[in-house]
């Protein structure tokens, strides 16, 4: 064995090997047989029905939050035209006798229909007093029940 010094002023006869310039099998990693690099019109089509089908699924969530919206409005302006037709009872200061009565209300720019149902109790003293409003096409918005007792 020679020691590293004894070859510092000579040539060495071994060339490096040089890099080579294309991993085997074809031009830039491509196996042999294939052609350029990309994504074919299956994955293509593929990925495109995914996003539809995301999408699709955003859209219909928007529209449930949209009539959510919608609907929490209605219901606000009927509970307050409820509560105005009960608070128009209190103030009233009389004694109401059993029966329905129908009352109209508009809020916001909308017309409600309503109805009174006054049932009686246990105690001759009290009342109960339910409040039913509806939209204009019929559908029960909300229910308020309270008792009224005699002045």
């Amino acid at each position: 064995m020679t020691p590293p010094w004894f070859n510092a002023g000579r040539a060495t006869s071994r060339a490096a090997p040089k890099p080579a310039r294309h991993p085997p099998g074809g031009s830039a990693g491509v196996p042999v047989g294939r052609g350029a690099p990309g994504f074919t019109l299956v994955e293509v089509l593929v990925a495109l029905a995914i996003t539809a089908l995301a999408l699709g699924a955003g859209l219909k969530a928007a529209g449930a939050l949209t009539d959510n919206a919608q609907r929490l409005g209605d219901v606000t302006t009927a509970q307050w035209c409820a509560d105005n037709a009960l608070v128009g009872l209190r103030l009233a200061q009389q004694f109401p006798g059993t029966g329905e009565a129908d009352f109209a209300c508009q809020q916001l720019g909308r017309d409600f229909r309503g109805l009174l149902r006054t049932q009686t109790t246990p105690n001759p003293n009290f009342r109960r007093i339910d409040a039913v409003v509806r939209d204009a096409q019929g559908n029960v918005l909300v229910s308020i029940s309270t008792v009224l007792g005699r002045y």
